[in-house]
């Protein structure tokens, strides 16, 4: 039996704030693995943690403790152009509020990424259709975001997320801003392309949308207090069974 590899390493991980003339410590010696092709719910109450824990798993800040390794490689002190070539590579990033661009098409906002990818211009836009198709947007490729709905503009971030296939996609409070029914769609586009294999870490404060996870680490004063799977007759059902039950 084959072990699967460890995408995401933290280990013995600290990270302090000065306020004033106080030190916060965000997180406070947090050890974890991410395995490849997990669907990963990070929660916690306000000011846990979690948003520091998912900068590190982003390379967007650096531990004062400890190390980070994305896909082997530590990555905990490295430069800052090193970092932002391994955000580009390995990380797709999925927001609350959709970061679009307002004066830009669908297609092309998707397309941002490549301008650092190395990818020849020529495959640009076929690489950025496939990703719009993939999210169920194929019909909506050169519409402006103020044309979208608040779902459509999340797909069309999550497509440009996809964009440099990047194995790793993070997702902060991608329901946030969307209606229940809503978010239940994009929740189940998540799930879908991590039953293809893609390695998903999700930020919520929603219980019913941490569910979709197979796997839920929860965060307390820095700390994960909790780490355990999802109720596997839920996280195992395909998203046409959620939807058919709800």
């Amino acid at each position: 039996m084959t072990t699967r590899a460890k995408i995401i390493q933290v280990r013995g991980v600290k990270k302090a704030y000065d306020m004033g003339d106080q030190r916060i410590w965000a997180l406070d010696g947090v050890t974890l693995d991410i395995i490849r092709g997990e669907f990963v719910a990070v929660m916690g109450p306000s000011g846990s943690g979690k948003s520091t824990l998912m900068n590190m798993f982003g390379c967007l800040d650096s531990p004062n403790v400890g190390d980070i390794s994305i896909n082997g490689e530590v990555v905990s002190d490295l430069s800052s152009d090193k970092l932002a070539e391994v955000r580009n590579k390995m990380i797709g990033f999925v927001f609350q509020q959709f970061n679009l661009l307002a004066r830009t098409s669908a297609v092309e906002n998707v397309m941002l990424p490549l301008f650092y990818s190395g990818l020849d211009k020529v495959h640009w836009k076929h690489r950025a259709l496939g990703c719009l198709h993939k999210v169920g947007l194929a019909d909506r490729t050169e519409h402006l975001p103020s044309q979208l709905s608040g779902g459509q503009q999340q797909r069309v971030a999550i497509a440009r997320a996809l964009v440099n296939n990047p194995p790793i996609i993070l997702a902060d409070e991608p329901t946030g801003a969307l209606d229940t029914r809503t978010g239940r769609d994009i929740m189940e586009l998540l799930q879908r392309l991590n039953m293809d294999g893609q390695t998903i870490v999700l930020v919520t404060h929603e219980p019913d949308v941490a569910e979709f996870a197979s796997r839920h680490l929860v965060v307390r004063d820095g700390k994960i207090i909790s780490d355990k799977p999802s109720d596997p007759t839920h996280a195992s059902k395909k998203p046409s069974q959620i939807r058919a039950e709800s």
